[in-house]
């Protein structure tokens, strides 16, 4: 049976904070999930994800380090907005979701749902690596999952319409536009 839903974490292990979501696709992949739910750490390997997400999948959930100005390790569920995706290349080491959510659109593919799970990371110089997580960041590793176990379970009944709070000004970077959802 070919899953149904994708859940995808990104992050490089070797700066911090950013390995967010390969810490939660981690401990997702040793829980018992649905049936029809893949659980794949995709790393930085853009391409590998961009391919994988011009499978059927009813949904996708990525999984990702997103700073937003908040108190590190702050929790957020977006949904991209898929018509306001602008084209953008996609770098082969390293993994922006937006850049490889444009190359899928621009090569045809069209996830039916998408949905990113993000932590707003600690601040770290840019040119320092550091393996682990941020004291706040490794605090919500444990809330990531339970939020994104509901939104499966959600997604999979599907008839009840997935709600979120609205931000005032449906911002988005890069050409992006989302609705988002602060825990």
């Amino acid at each position: 049976m070919k899953p149904d839903i994708l859940v995808a974490g990104i992050g490089n292990i070797f700066l911090g904070d950013d390995a967010f979501g390969v810490e939660v696709a981690q401990r997702l992949a040793c829980r018992e999930l649905p049936a029809g739910v893949q659980v794949i750490d995709f790393g930085i390997r853009g391409f590998d994800l961009a391919f994988a997400l011009m499978d059927d999948y009813g949904a996708v959930i990525l999984i990702d380090a997103v700073p937003r100005g908040e108190a590190p390790g702050t929790l957020f569920t977006i949904e991209p907005d898929w018509d306001s995706l602008v084209s953008a290349g996609v770098e082969a080491h390293s993994m922006n979701p937006m850049k490889v959510l444009a190359m899928v659109k621009a090569m045809g593919g069209q996830p039916k749902r998408i949905l990113l799970v993000g932590c707003e990371p600690s601040p770290m110089p840019e040119d320092e690596e550091r393996m682990g997580l941020s004291e706040p960041v490794e605090r919500s590793l444990d809330q990531a999952v339970t939020i994104i176990e509901t939104l499966i379970k959600q997604l999979q009944g599907e008839q009840h319409e997935w709600s979120m709070e609205s931000d005032a000004d449906h911002r988005g970077g890069g050409g992006c536009g989302y609705r988002i959802a602060r825990h």
